[in-house]
C-alpha cells in the first residue's frame, strides 16, 4: 500500500507551514512474509507544542507509558506463510533491527498472539480480518470497522484471499500490577 505523510509545523515566528510531504515506505521483514508496517509518527514522551514538525524519536515499535505511535499495518492472507528455506535466526535478527520490540511481545507457542501495554485504536481501511482474543472469541472486522484494544491478549487472522490494511494509533499505558 502506498501511504503519503504530510506534516505541518510552525516557523520561529509562529506561522503554520507544511514542513514535509512525502511517501512513507513500508517496513517489511522476511519472518512476516506479506506484512507491511508503515511507521508514520510517534513519540516516547508528551510532545511539546508548538512544533517545527521534526519527527520525535520513537525507536521501539511499541510506545512506553508516556508515548504514542501512529501507523498502518497490512495483514496478508493466512495462507501466505513463510518461505520454507528461511533462516529463522537471521530473520529474527532482521525483525528486531527493523521493528524493535515487536518480537518480544509475540508468543512463539501461539503464532500471532500477543499482549502489549498499550491502548490501541484502529480502523480497517480495506479487506477483512478476524480479531481473536485469548479465550478463542473472534469477531470479523471489515472496511470501516473500528476497535479499541485495552491491553488484552489478541491475534489477527486474515482468512480471506486479499490483504487487509488497518490504520492504528497505539497509546502507551501502565502495565498491570504484578
Amino acid at each position: 500500500m502506498q501511504i503519503r505523510r504530510i506534516v505541518s509545523g510552525r516557523t520561529p515566528e509562529g506561522t503554520s507551514v507544511f514542513v514535509s510531504d512525502e511517501p512513507v515506505a513500508p517496513v517489511t521483514v522476511d519472518l512476516l512474509h506479506g506484512y507491511e508496517f508503515h511507521r508514520m509518527w510517534g513519540s516516547d514522551d508528551v510532545v511539546q507544542l508548538p512544533s517545527d514538525g521534526t519527527p520525535p524519536a520513537h525507536p521501539q515499535y511499541f510506545p512506553p507509558t508516556s508515548g504514542f505511535r501512529f501507523g498502518f499495518f497490512t495483514i496478508p492472507p493466512d495462507e501466505t506463510g513463510i518461505p520454507d528455506d528461511l533462516d529463522i535466526g537471521q530473520a529474527l535478527a532482521e525483525l528486531e533491527e527493523r521493528l524493535p520490540g515487536l518480537a518480544s511481545v509475540m508468543e512463539p507457542d501461539n503464532p500471532g498472539m500477543h499482549t502489549t501495554d498499550t491502548i490501541d485504536y484502529g480502523i480497517v481501511m480495506s479487506g477483512e480480518v478476524w480479531l481473536e482474543l485469548d479465550d478463542g472469541a473472534e469477531v470479523l472486522m471489515k472496511h470501516g470497522d473500528c476497535y479499541v484494544q485495552n491491553g488484552t491478549r489478541h491475534a489477527w487472522r486474515n482468512r480471506s484471499d486479499a490483504p487487509c490494511a488497518v490504520a492504528v494509533c497505539l497509546i502507551g499505558a501502565r502495565p498491570p500490577a504484578p
